[in-house]
């Protein structure tokens, strides 16, 4: 299972995927395990998180960075500085 990171994708990118319509998810400082039942694709607005896959190596995420993560994946979500995100599921 592979996390999929760009950091700072072109702006023209992001608006032919559409992130800029997609809904926007908050979550303050914590930390909680996640499995994913589908795939998800966010863009991070603002903040810090470190995911954790239960088989891999952490993955440092921050705003400006496209994420995908991958049906299947079961990790650890450590937010160090409150998130915002665009995400899309599929």
């Amino acid at each position: 299972m592979q996390i999929t990171l760009e950091h700072q994708p072109d702006e023209d990118k992001l608006r032919s995927m559409g992130v800029f319509d997609w809904p926007i998810w908050s979550k303050e400082v914590s930390e909680f395990p996640w499995t994913y039942t589908t795939s998800e694709t966010c863009y991070i607005l603002e903040g810090e998180v470190t995911v954790t896959p239960d088989d891999g190596e952490p993955v440092h995420i921050q705003a400006g960075d496209l994420v995908t993560f991958p049906v299947g994946l079961r990790c650890t979500w450590k937010i160090t500085r409150p998130i915002r995100k665009h995400y899309t599921f599929g």
